[in-house]
């Protein structure tokens, strides 16, 4: 990895430099509205989600739901020999922006290197939608990709939950719903990209991680909360909604892939430290010179290309073997990995 003098893969930095110099061009110097603000989002991360595997079949759905249609994405990678198995996966950007048009190559990647199905879903956004309105929509998806599976070409026993940034946050409270009511046992894998799971973070990860220039500061986060939970005391925040407080117990094996120059890089740590702690299998993965959204990287930075196959690979085993890595569970159980933790 050749890294610049702030420790960030320089191949990360040219990603992150551009999309950062595109915005501030595209914003101006007046202020945006949030319609404007999606719109320039998801124009400035049209180039980098461009080319990458052809997929045999891309199915457009749309569900009804309590606040309108839901829109979902199915991709096959190929024309299946039987049912394969599918993961339902759940874009980031704070709750408040993004889609699965933004995340349209990172779900063809997985489906083509993991050999699965996947599922996206275009939840409700914040602060029009704040929670539990996306959850409940995802609970909604999760049902109708149950009750469709025989016809869509996905088996309905083996299912895997996945996300980046809120979409991990979403995917882990989905896993911890399912758990509560008692229909989790098709939850094969967790897939928790550079989740963010407590709005409550340490000065020193908001000063080291997420001071102004960064791919995702502080200031932004917090406001990400704010649009999401209303008005709320944040020392008593609903489980769901951060669910680094939530008892965590009885929960599928999962993939915790943390970006080492991100502010939420100590929260991924933290829930695997957690989730070992309550018997549960967590492979921690960290990635030294990554950025927050450093997958979204993936047609320029040979580091977020060997994740995406790092993660592509765990599913497999999950999915196909049930079998963990070798000593990555020793790696996410012993805490704080000092660099790279496969």
């Amino acid at each position: 990895m050749s890294a610049d003098e702030d420790g960030l893969d320089r191949d990360v930095r040219r990603f992150t430099d551009a999309v950062m110099r595109e915005s501030a061009r595209l914003r101006g110097a007046g202020p945006v509205d949030r319609a404007a603000a999606r719109a320039i989002a998801e124009r400035v991360r049209a180039p980098w989600r461009a080319g990458g595997p052809t997929i045999a079949v891309t199915r457009e759905v749309e569900l009804a739901s309590a606040v309108g249609a839901l829109r979902l994405r199915l991709y096959l990678p190929a024309a299946p020999a039987g049912p394969l198995p599918v993961l339902l996966y759940l874009h980031g950007g704070g709750w408040c922006m993004f889609s699965i048009d933004t995340h349209d190559r990172l779900m063809r990647e997985y489906a083509a290197a993991a050999g699965v199905a996947v599922l996206g879903v275009d939840y409700a956004l914040a602060p029009e939608h704040r929670f539990p309105v996306a959850l409940d929509q995802i609970g909604e998806a999760l049902a109708w990709l149950r009750a469709a599976a025989a016809g869509l070409g996905v088996d309905r026993a083996r299912i895997a939950l996945g996300g980046d940034s809120v979409g991990a946050n979403m995917a882990l409270a989905t896993a911890l719903r399912q758990r509560d009511a008692g229909t989790a046992d098709d939850l094969r894998a967790l897939l928790l990209n550079y989740g963010g799971y407590d709005p409550l973070m340490p000065e020193g990860d908001r000063a080291e991680r997420g001071a102004e220039g960064a791919m995702l500061t502080a200031a932004e986060m917090d406001g990400y909360w704010r649009d999401y939970l209303g008005p709320h005391d944040l020392a008593r925040v609903d489980p769901l909604a951060a669910p680094l407080r939530a008892a965590l117990h009885g929960l599928p094996p999962a993939l915790l892939v943390a970006a080492e120059r991100d502010l939420l890089y100590g929260q991924s740590v933290e829930l695997a430290r957690r989730l070992q702690a309550a018997g549960g299998e967590a492979t921690l993965h960290g990635y030294p010179g990554a950025a927050h959204s450093f997958l979204e990287a993936m047609s320029a930075a040979p580091l977020a290309r060997r994740a995406i196959a790092e993660s592509a690979d765990w599913l497999r085993r999950r999915f196909f073997t049930g079998e963990d890595e070798d000593g990555s569970s020793d790696a996410a159980r012993a805490g704080v990995p000092p660099g790279d933790a496969r």
